[in-house]
């Protein structure tokens, strides 16, 4: 997985890109009013809107604000990431939407009895489109202001390394965020190796910094910081302590060996890179805990029919508790007991202890084959969920015999616990599961953690649903 330069750099085009990100969030707002304006007229043939409709209307507006932010619809873009961005942007309408017909539904205003649905509908699809529309526009004339040079910073480099090419090609390539890198300057000779069809412009040695600065209205100089690089900040310093021109080191992410990880983040104002974090921290500990929860109960209600039938098979089928009851470690290495419905005898582990499943034995019971094979076995971990002892959507857990052995043969196997053990798992709906390569396991659970969002754990639920119950490396 290469380095992200756009999650690096995240911190610095939200401090340069504040105004397009406020214009856009204005944008929004005005182009969704536009749009419930015209679906009311065309359903109703007036102008002014009733009080009904302006209530849902405000119902609307603050239901944007609230799953906009949490989709992510306000990130960064670049010229080519359009496509990215109105998934996002669907996504977060949808969301909106079904908010406001619940709280419609709860409330009980008189009109939703009416025909006044198909007006909710149009808005909803007007809406998106004058969105999407708008932002097209907007993404428009930022790339012909870019391509003239008009209200942007300039930037010259001091010195290359890998990440100032790929911070200006990043740079060159985002026009909202202002800034563009007109070339570089470096005393070596040597001549400088593009990155793609990209390159930069050699501008001259350091001794022409100055002169450069003052004649092209170069507002910042970024020096591409190399180890050991004291000397050449400090010669930078020296040869610009006239002018007030700001200077940033651009400093080599790609040196380091787990580049793959890192982004760029501040805790309490101090900026930090972060190699390895977890993503649930903060607000989004909480967004993922009331989203276990409600959806915990909400599935427990509507499992608990078919719960109770595998429990009466259970007991019919063989002699024994209903729940097989199972030390696991989960979120910061804690030990906790998972549940699950009992697929095997009683005693089965006795004489040989905690063993892998394998395809070849025959240790489960007909009943408790067929609960394995649809993954019917893993239901009462919803109550571990419902505890707050596993997540609905997470690495799945292992037990602390096997933690003690993998942990030696897989590189990073441990980075699996920064967020709680799941049902399902990136892995799983991927078909990595069961007596299958632990490496390609850990790849995808470390990939969750990394890119986690409710919206992830919701594409993972549903592909569980439709594709994941039943599997061939269940047994």
């Amino acid at each position: 997985m290469p380095l992200s330069v756009g999650n690096i750099f995240n911190g610095l085009f939200r401090q340069y890109g504040h105004i397009t990100i406020l214009l856009l969030r204005v944008i929004d707002i005005a182009m969704l009013i536009s749009a419930s304006w015209v679906a009311y007229y065309a359903w109703h043939r007036h102008v002014i809107i009733d009080p009904d409709h302006r209530t849902v209307i405000a119902i609307g507006i603050l239901s944007v604000i609230i799953f906009f932010e949490i989709g992510q619809v306000y990130r960064p873009w670049r010229n080519d990431a359009m496509r990215g961005e109105i998934a996002r942007i669907a996504r977060a309408w949808a969301s909106a939407l079904v908010l406001v017909i619940a709280l419609v539904a709860l409330i009980r205003l008189h009109f939703w009895l009416g025909s006044s649905y198909r007006w909710i509908a149009t808005w909803g699809v007007m809406g998106l489109l004058f969105v999407v529309s708008a932002r097209g526009l907007l993404s428009c004339l930022l790339r012909w202001l870019h391509a003239r040079g008009l209200s942007q910073g300039r930037i010259i480099m001091v010195g290359l390394n890998n990440m100032a090419m790929a911070a200006s090609h990043q740079l060159n390539h985002s026009p909202w965020a202002g800034l563009r890198v007109v070339g570089y300057v470096d005393d070596r000779s040597s001549p400088r190796i593009p990155v793609g069809n990209f390159a930069l412009p050699h501008k001259g040695g350091l001794n022409d910094l100055a002169n450069m600065v003052a004649k092209e209205a170069i507002e910042e100089v970024w020096v591409a910081f190399p180890p050991h690089g004291e000397s050449r900040a400090e010669a930078v310093l020296y040869e610009l302590r006239h002018l007030p021109v700001s200077i940033r080191l651009v400093i080599d992410c790609f040196a380091f060996r787990q580049s793959k990880f890192l982004s760029l983040n501040a805790v309490a104002g101090i900026p930090t890179l972060d190699i390895s974090v977890s993503p649930l921290h903060g607000i989004n500990r909480y967004v993922k805990e009331i989203e276990d929860r409600l959806l915990a109960i909400v599935l427990l209600m509507l499992a608990s029919p078919l719960m109770l039938l595998i429990a009466v098979a259970i007991k019919l089928s063989s002699r024994g508790p209903v729940f097989y009851r199972q030390e696991r470690v989960g979120w910061n290495n804690r030990s906790f007991i998972m549940l699950k419905f009992r697929s095997m005898p009683v005693g089965v582990e006795a004489k040989t202890g905690p063993v892998w499943a394998k395809p070849s034995e025959k240790r489960a019971t007909a009943m408790g084959m067929l609960l394995r094979k649809t993954s019917l076995d893993e239901l009462p971990q919803l109550i571990n969920v419902l505890k707050g002892e596993m997540s609905l959507v997470g690495p799945r857990p292992e037990r602390p015999d096997f933690v003690e052995v993998f942990k030696e043969q897989v590189p990073n196997y441990m980075k699996k616990h920064m967020v709680k053990a799941g049902i399902t798992g990136w892995a799983q709906v991927n078909g990595w599961r069961g007596d299958t390569d632990l490496n390609r396991r850990i790849e995808h659970d470390l990939y969750y953690i990394q890119h986690w969002s409710v919206w992830f754990d919701l594409e993972i639920a549903l592909r569980t649903i439709v594709f994941g119950f039943v599997s061939k490396n269940a047994y």
